[in-house]
């Protein structure tokens, strides 16, 4: 059994070199000193893949292994905290669109919750990969 289990592995080909892959985990990341910025974990697994910031307008990602801001080139509705409810973002070939619904709560000050969105990244003509996410929304102390 376990020979047979080594030659199917074997004869089961490695993904691409240059596959998008599912987003890598972040590492912890700080309040923005100026504005908010939506802190987003994977659905599935928890981790914390992306961190949408409202100023300056961009989407921290880790793809390939290498962690990336990528610049928002649009954004649709004025959203709460400076984030729309769908902002797209870009990076050399990779596109980018988040969609997410923002909350404020009474019981949350300086920010609010994203129960939900989605995570949509694209190259064209080649992957799309879609990653549910929700989160929490943090903005830096008022000076």
């Amino acid at each position: 059994m376990i020979v047979a289990l080594l030659a199917l592995q074997a004869a089961t080909p490695a993904p691409a070199a240059n596959a998008l892959p599912l987003p890598g985990a972040l590492a912890p990341q700080s309040l923005p000193e100026r504005g908010c910025a939506a802190y987003l974990w994977s659905v599935a697994d928890r981790k914390m893949v992306a961190m949408a910031g409202a100023d300056p307008a961009r989407l921290r990602l880790a793809l390939n292994g290498r962690t990336a801001d990528y610049a928002r080139v649009a954004q649709v509705g004025g959203g709460e905290f400076g984030l729309g409810g769908t902002g797209e973002y870009r990076l050399g070939d990779v596109d980018i669109r988040l969609e997410m619904t923002v909350v404020t709560r009474p019981d949350l000050t300086d920010g609010g919750s994203v129960p939900q969105g989605m995570l949509t990244i694209v190259r064209p003509g080649a992957d799309e990969v879609i990653v549910p996410v929700a989160g929490m929304i943090g903005c830096a102390p008022a000076r």
